[in-house]
């Protein structure tokens, strides 16, 4: 929702609200070009060396902070993308019969956006979904870590192995449903078009 809103902010019109257009171009630019892992140690490990009070200290919330704010700069490229395929004499139509602006971008304009980019969104979703492998690095346990942990302890390097085949095993079939959703869009567009 976060990068709906981002995506949304970059596409006002009117220098009224370039400030809001800027502020979402800029937190898109800077969190698409800072490596991953590198906002998952300035926040996990540097934020929680502040000792602030009221700020967590979990690494796990810090962890899963910089995933958000890296993805969501990701996905509204994505949901940019997606409303500015849809063609402007869409969202023409729609004021001709008496929609105002945000009326047309929530029933005309995203409906539309929202099905030409589902397959890019599982795209990033299995992004996503590899680099929570990312959070170890600051202590968080999951899947990678745990094998870190099994392997070290007997010397076993199996359980790097099990890690790997249980990502493939998730990721594979969101890869196939990607697939699967954009050739049902094709097959959609060239029967409208028929």
């Amino acid at each position: 929702m976060f990068a709906l809103v981002i995506a949304l902010l970059r596409g006002l019109p009117g220098p009224v609200f370039f400030p809001l257009r800027a502020l979402a171009t800029i937190y898109s630019d800077f969190f698409r070009g800072l490596p991953t892992i590198l906002l998952v140690y300035i926040l996990g490990f540097g934020v929680t060396a502040l000792q602030l009070p009221g700020v967590p200290v979990s690494p796990l919330f810090w962890g899963t902070t910089a995933l958000i704010l890296v993805y969501s700069a990701y996905v509204s490229e994505v949901y940019r993308a997606g409303i500015d395929s849809v063609h402007p004499s869409q969202e023409a139509a729609a004021r001709s019969l008496g929609l105002g602006r945000f009326a047309s971008l929530r029933y005309v304009v995203l409906p539309q956006a929202f099905r030409r980019v589902i397959p890019p969104l599982l795209n990033d979703f299995i992004g996503l979904q590899k680099d929570t492998a990312l959070v170890s690095v600051i202590g968080v346990i999951e899947i990678l870590r745990q094998a870190q942990i099994d392997s070290s302890r007997d010397f076993n390097f199996t359980a790097y192995t099990v890690a790997a085949l249980f990502f493939i095993a998730l990721t594979i079939p969101l890869a196939r449903l990607g697939d699967w959703l954009a050739l049902r869009q094709v097959r959609r567009e060239q029967g409208a078009a028929a």
